[in-house]
This record gives C-alpha cells, sequence and structure tokens, in this order.
C-alpha cells in the first residue's frame, strides 16, 4: 500500500491519478475533509481506503499502520499569509517529523513536499543553505523540516526525498481558494469581468514583470513518481522547469486562450494591454518586504540524480490548463 497525505488536495490528487495510471489502486489516502467540497478532487482517482489526518496521527504515535510500501506526504497549510506560527509549526513541521520518525523506524521510503519559500528573496535558488531565508512562517516550517533531514542524511534506514515546489499550476486547484495559481485566478476574473488585473511595476520589474518558476502539475507528478522509482537516491531537490517567466506570460496565455475558444485571434502583450485585456493595479504595501519578485529552479542536483524530461513552458501548459477546463465546464 502507498500512503497519499493531502490526497484531496491539488498536488496530492494528481499524484493519486499518477499512481493509478501506473497500474497502482492499493492508496491509503489521507486528508481533512472537514471543508467537504474537495472531496470532488479524489472522485476520479482510485484508492483503497480513506483515513482523517488526525487518525493517520495517531495511528502513527501508536504503530497501528498497515504494510506501507511508501509515502508522498503532501498534506500541509499552504498558505504564505498565515500568520499563526503555532499552527503552521505544527501541522507542517511537526506532522513531517513524525512521519519521517514512523518511515525511517519501519524502513519505508519518504517522499515529502518541501517549497520554493524556503529561500525567500532569493536572488539564488540552490539547495543550499547558504541561499536559504524563508521570508514568512510557511516557509520557515518547510525550511525546518529540511534541517532535520540534511542532519539525519548519512545515517538513514530509507530512502527520503524533499521536493521544493515552484509555483505549481493545473487541475484540481480550485479549492485553494487566494492560493490558487496565478493561472487559475487570471481564469476566473477574465470569465468574470472581461479582463485580467496584475501587479503594476515594483522592485525593479516593470508592469507584470515580476517573474516565477510556474511549473504545470504533470511535471510535479513526473518528479515525485522518478524518485519514487530510484530508492538509492536521498536528499532535497528542487522541483521547477529551472525557466522563469513573468506573469504577463501567464495572463496573455490565459486570454488568448479563452478567446480562441470563442473564434478569436490572438493578440500580443501590447495589443492586450492597450485593448484593456490586462490592467495593472498598484503593488501592494503589505506585501512589500515579503514577495519573491523572481524565482527559477537551479535544476543542476534535480538533473544530476537523474531526472531528465523537459518541462511544460507556460504557453504550453497553462494553453492546456484553460482547454481542461473548458472541456470540463470548471470556467
Amino acid at each position: 500500500m502507498i500512503v497519499v497525505t493531502g490526497a484531496a488536495g491539488f498536488i496530492g490528487s494528481n499524484l493519486v491519478r499518477g499512481l493509478n495510471g501506473r497500474g497502482q489502486k492499493d492508496i491509503l489516502a489521507v486528508d481533512d475533509l472537514t471543508e467537504g467540497d474537495k472531496f470532488v478532487n479524489l472522485v476520479g482517482g482510485q484508492i483503497a481506503d480513506y483515513m482523517d489526518k488526525d487518525e493517520f496521527r495517531q495511528r502513527l504515535a501508536s504503530g497501528r499502520l498497515p504494510s506501507i510500501q511508501a509515502i508522498l506526504h503532501q498534506g500541509a497549510c499552504s498558505d504564505t499569509t498565515e500568520r499563526n506560527g503555532k499552527y503552521m509549526l505544527d501541522n507542517n513541521y511537526r506532522v513531517t517529523l513524525e512521519i519521517f520518525q514512523y518511515a525511517q523506524k519501519h524502513k519505508i521510503p519518504l517522499l515529502y513536499a518541501s517549497s520554493a519559500a524556503v529561500y525567500g528573496a532569493g536572488p539564488a535558488y540552490i539547495e543550499d543553505l547558504l541561499y536559504e531565508a524563508p521570508l514568512n512562517v510557511y516557509g520557515y516550517s518547510k525550511f525546518l523540516f529540511d534541517q532535520v533531514l540534511r542532519r539525519h542524511l548519512g545515517e538513514l534506514t530509507a530512502p527520503v526525498v524533499g521536493l521544493r515546489y515552484f509555483n505549481v499550476y493545473g487541475p484540481n486547484e480550485q479549492h485553494k481558494g487566494r492560493m490558487a495559481s496565478v493561472a487559475f485566478h487570471n481564469m476566473n476574473q477574465f470569465r468574470a469581468e472581461g479582463h485580467v488585473r496584475l501587479f503594476g511595476g515594483w522592485d525593479g520589474y516593470a508592469n507584470g514583470g515580476q517573474m516565477r518558476d510556474f511549473i504545470h502539475v504533470d511535471d510535479v507528478v513526473g518528479v515525485n513518481l522518478h524518485f519514487l522509482d530510484h530508492p538509492e537516491v536521498s536528499g532535497i531537490f528542487n522541483c521547477g522547469t529551472g525557466r522563469a517567466q513573468p506573469f504577463n506570460d501567464v495572463a496573455a496565455t490565459v486570454v488568448n486562450t479563452l478567446r480562441a475558444a470563442s473564434g478569436h485571434q490572438a493578440m500580443s502583450l501590447s495589443e492586450l494591454v492597450e485593448q484593456k485585456l490586462i490592467r495593472y493595479i498598484d503593488f501592494p504595501d503589505d506585501l512589500k518586504g515579503r514577495y519573491q519578485s523572481h524565482t527559477q529552479a537551479d535544476l543542476t542536483r534535480l538533473r544530476a540524480a537523474g531526472y531528465d524530461k523537459e518541462f511544460k513552458d507556460v504557453q504550453t501548459g497553462v494553453a492546456e490548463y484553460v482547454r481542461a477546463l473548458l472541456k470540463q465546464g470548471r470556467i
């Protein structure tokens, strides 16, 4: 049996589908369905059992779990604006530590979700303490457990891999509210208001010019499955495309893909701005000093670990995402 925590969430539900695609259906899905609408993300996947996250945590402590082949730990509070440090460190750090200790005791491979938030403002995004300075307690909660893994790398009884996710987008993120991807928000804005709003210039960047490493969730699943297939590897690895692209690219791809679905021609960024289909708002004061204006994963270690597949760029991945949601009637 493979355990997927956060299985009703964005990345977790896509991992369940990825495992299903390989014929793996003996999956224990762990999550918190207090917000029951997340169940829709589980409908398209095949699982053997579901367990509430609190019960799972209790069973970890008591050792009352079935035989487990691997644990893919995706469950966490991913709200980067959450200020409750007590909650964040218990939910993100302490639970991960408990899973790690159980997995090591029972010699179970563990893959867990870290985050590019550990790097803070950058400018280098390399898996090394020298470049790590989180700007919020969410990033610190991920950073803290990464240090645990580093301390134990020389004495592991089973493989452990932490994946630092960059800006992930794709299907099954509709429950994430304000923490959903830029692409998702752009789609809904355009359908509701006929235009997309982006942050104006700040921190040396032009309007809409702040850049992130945007990665499609299918590529995230591919990286996870790679490490699941290579238990000889442990460590912390970036999970991004290695390509920074501006928010303008995301917005332009969203608008042009939606326009194409209505039979309209693609337009350049300048034309979209001129037609007020993309608009800029003042950069929020409360985000200044707490915002990553540029992220780009250094893929040196990921490539050295044998992952050689190419990643989708924004123009390809976001267009696929928009068309998929249109087909499903989700936007």
